[in-house]
């Protein structure tokens, strides 16, 4: 018999679309599960695709991405969120974000090499972290609000921890972490020689304050790494484009990972999120004012019915407490879809400091969320 990867072996297919397909086939059921957007493309990003395919702009671009875009995506950053990278040597256009963080963590772990993160969490990032033979080091933050603590930090960072990584705003739990928060552990960060990831794909999606970057702290700029991108702002999903900065030393190497596994992304993207980061640059702030209607009267619904939920300031997720029903999400979440005819993603997906809650995404109708909740209030009253 022929052999595989063991690394490969050890990880699995994303519980998210495992669970999803488990339960496409029960009749009217009302899917609050994926995490994309219910808005379309921006028109003037989707004529610039399609000028771009008329203009036969279908070739090869640069590694890093077209220097018009990167040009583009740095004055981008520098207005959104005051963040200072140079186009030249600092910016990659990559596969999503989901391409940047494969290509970040491929340039910095070595095998034996430790990574932190908060938990719940994302399931994208242990098996890129899994197969560059490292170790995940999961810190238990659903009793302090889904953030991480200076002393949840300084208990888990060892010789061996390479980098922590800060998904802020988060899924699935919808938690961000602001300035005045981010100083409480500046100087632990300050004082420790370790990488800084901050998947921010989420950041135009937050609500209370302003989105607040590491980088935006000059002792932390040269260790942090930040991601960014298109899928969740401009509803892009299918179009695959992210945006990895950082110091010019850590984009020479990144480069070579993504040279060597994607060449460059699609052109006809690139020309796509030219226009998102220019023409449409605030096209997101129309999705983020739906957005919080909806974040409001879901949690007004959930909290009436009883759940205890804490509301979150980013993202389009609530990761709901279900234990007083059902300790056991799968099995929480299997019942929520054939007697209430609800479909969730069960917190377990999330790491197993997710059990005992449920994920609940709000990037649907308020028609749909109405029906949707009106479902689980019935079979929650009947429990």
């Amino acid at each position: 018999m022929l052999n595989f990867n063991q690394n490969v072996e050890d990880i699995q297919i994303s519980g998210i679309r495992t669970f999803m397909r488990e339960i496409h086939k029960i009749d009217d059921l009302i899917q609050l599960t994926i995490g994309q957007p219910d808005f379309d493309t921006p028109t003037p990003v989707k004529n610039a695709a399609i000028d771009a395919i008329n203009n036969n702009q279908t070739s090869y671009t640069d590694n890093a991405g077209k220097l018009d875009l990167r040009n583009a995506v740095s004055s981008y950053l520098k207005e959104k969120y005051s963040l200072i990278y140079n186009p030249n040597s600092e910016i990659i256009i990559t596969n999503g974000a989901t391409g940047a963080i494969d290509i970040s963590l491929r340039a910095i772990l070595s095998e034996g090499d430790e990574v932190i993160l908060p938990a719940p969490i994302y399931p994208g990032y242990e098996p890129v972290i899994t197969l560059c033979k490292a170790k995940a080091v999961h810190i238990d933050t659903s009793t302090t609000n889904f953030k991480y603590t200076r002393e949840q930090l300084e208990k888990c960072i060892t010789e061996k921890t390479k980098c922590i990584i800060f998904p802020f705003p988060s899924n699935p739990t919808g938690a961000t972490m602001n300035k005045d928060e981010y100083e409480t552990i500046l100087p632990l960060l300050e004082k420790n020689n370790i990488w800084l990831l901050c998947d921010e794909i989420y950041s135009e999606l937050t609500y209370m304050n302003e989105h607040f970057s590491l980088a935006n702290f000059p002792s932390l700029k040269n260790k942090t790494i930040v991601i960014n991108g298109l899928s969740k702002s401009h509803s892009m999903t299918g179009w695959r484009v992210g945006f990895l900065m950082g110091s010019e030393s850590f984009i020479s190497q990144a480069l070579k990972v993504q040279q060597y596994s994607t060449t460059c992304i699609s052109s006809i993207s690139q020309a796509a999120a030219l226009a998102a980061v220019t023409t449409s640059k605030d096209d997101s702030k129309i999705m983020l004012e739906e957005y919080r209607k909806r974040k409001d009267y879901v949690y007004s619904r959930l909290t009436k019915v009883g759940f205890d939920v804490v509301n979150p300031n980013g993202a389009f997720y609530f990761f709901i407490d279900h234990r007083k029903y059902n300790a056991n999400s799968y099995d929480f979440a299997i019942q929520l879809a054939n007697n209430a005819k609800v479909g969730v993603i069960p917190g377990s997906v999330f790491s197993n400091y997710g059990d005992g809650f449920f994920r609940l995404s709000y990037a649907y109708s308020m028609d749909t969320l109405k029906k949707a909740l009106d479902r689980i209030e019935n079979y929650i009253n009947l429990q």
